[in-house]
């Protein structure tokens, strides 16, 4: 089964997961099924086929293979059968002729399949509220920004994301002061003592999250972190019913030395954290020794929506499909800027006239 599209029992239309509902809906008849009714459901199937062109050199014709192919997957609309062509890491998409949402389940099972997931909570409607009011805020963003055509660009996707849980054991060394000053007469004393500290324990960290694709902006990606964990599910294809989404490409090997360091540094501020009643700290060292680490594959819900300036420069923005916060950097329209300027000059000339005047 290398595409599925969930559909209606009662009229065949297709269902999608509501984020208000928290169920999957008909657009159709308007009917709702729960996250066990769906799983009962048996997917409408399609097909998918592998289509791979390769760049070929000339002067290094026996070269890897790997190394100069580029993978593209036409998949056939379950729905009315068209052919689309996707990049190799999409793994839920919609039909450009029927609309249909289809999910490529080859790219969400095996080594790919997800262990966990948080569902969109914030649907479309309320995601553009929320990114209008943001952008309202702003006092110098351009016109052509707020257009309808432009709003309706926003889109949920679904990102995938490493989550990792660690155990540690760890010592740390310090030295702590104490600082006393009196005076006494013309006199002023200072009295410092120093101690030695000393801190073992168990650290446990949960849901250091990182972003596990490549073609995502990651500042964007770790823009909208965190997410409130508690609300996690496990992974459902039908979640990704009429929502975008990415399979990762980032392996956790990748990840490792830049998660060990986070968690060192996450380790030592809570070892210190412990030290209590001196005037300051100075950490001489800190030994932090992994006993056990979970990672977790896990798609978050962000929404995203993008600006081309007249500069020609793209703005990527993403708003967390959880809670709406917004990250992003938005253009400026210069001539607001400059309008305004010459507003403030020409208040701020006018009124030192009126005050030389009056002098």
């Amino acid at each position: 089964m290398a595409v599925v599209s969930y559909k209606c029992p009662h009229c065949g239309g297709e269902l999608i997961f509501s984020p208000t509902t928290q169920k999957y809906k008909c657009e159709y008849c308007l009917s709702d099924f729960s996250q066990e009714e769906l799983e009962a459901l048996k997917p409408e199937e399609g097909s998918e086929e592998k289509a791979v062109n390769f760049e070929e050199d000339t002067q290094e014709e026996n070269t890897t293979e790997k190394e100069t192919q580029e993978e593209a997957v036409i998949y056939h609309c379950p729905s009315c059968g068209a052919e689309i062509v996707t990049d190799e890491t999409t793994a839920a998409t919609f039909c450009y002729y029927c609309h249909n949402p289809v999910v490529l389940s080859g790219r969400v099972s095996g080594e790919f399949l997800p262990d966990k997931i948080i569902p969109f909570a914030i649907d479309k409607k309320q995601a553009t509220e929320k990114f209008l009011d943001y952008v309202h805020s702003k006092k110098f963003v351009p016109k052509a920004f707020f257009n309808k055509q432009q709003i309706e660009k926003i889109s949920g996707v679904y990102f995938p994301y490493w989550m990792v849980d660690m155990d540690m054991e760890g010592s740390m060394q310090a030295e702590g002061r104490n600082v006393r000053v009196w005076r006494s007469g013309d006199t002023e004393y200072t009295e410092t003592k120093v101690y030695r500290v000393e801190r073992e324990g168990d650290v446990h960290l949960e849901d250091i999250t990182k972003n596990a694709l490549k073609k995502s902006n990651a500042k964007l990606a770790e823009g909208v972190l965190p997410y409130d964990v508690s609300k996690v599910q496990k992974f459902h294809m039908g979640f990704l019913s009429g929502f975008l989404a990415e399979k990762r490409d980032i392996e956790r090997t990748e990840l490792n030395k830049q998660v060990q360091q986070e968690a060192n540094e996450y380790g030592e501020k809570i070892l210190r954290g412990t030290v209590k009643g001196y005037s300051s700290i100075s950490v001489k060292s800190c030994h932090l020794n992994q006993t056990q680490e979970n990672w977790d594959y896990t798609m978050l819900p962000v929404w995203t929506v993008t600006y081309k300036g007249k500069n020609g420069k793209m703005y990527y923005y993403s708003m967390n499909g959880q809670d709406g916060k917004v990250y992003g950097e938005l253009p400026i329209d210069y001539k607001k800027v400059w309008i305004l300027g010459g507003i403030v000059f020409g208040l701020v000339l006018i009124l030192a006239l009126i005050g030389g005047y009056l002098l």
